[in-house]
């Protein structure tokens, strides 16, 4: 078996018309992704719903989180984290629309 790198920030896409979600491994029980967002937004009413759950950080940008049943937006900045846990409806407020958002997202069964 052989190891595995690369660079979270290594060709980082800027003004995607989508978001970009990229596997940077996989094993069961476990997916870890990069995502990049250019300004993209979950769409109006729209909810995640995963039953897995969800750690994700952001690496640069800046971006809002709505978690269904809490006030407000959770505003993320770089270097901030979040876990939520499976079926914890959430959506993306917005994303910075002036540069890239890269998000580490790690999802991993709820037991």
């Amino acid at each position: 078996m052989q190891p595995e790198y690369g660079n979270l920030l290594a060709d980082v896409p800027a003004g995607a018309a989508q978001e970009i979600f990229e596997p940077l491994l996989e094993r069961p029980g476990l997916h870890i992704e990069r995502i990049v967002s250019n300004g993209q937004a979950s769409p109006e009413g729209f909810w995640y719903d995963s039953p897995e759950a969800e750690w994700v950080l952001l690496v640069s940008g800046s971006a809002a989180i709505e978690i269904e049943g809490q006030p407000g937006q959770h505003v993320m900045k770089p270097g901030d984290w979040l876990h939520l846990p499976a079926h914890c409806h959430h959506r993306v407020a917005w994303t910075d629309a002036a540069q890239p958002s890269v998000w580490l997202a790690v999802h991993h069964s709820a037991a």
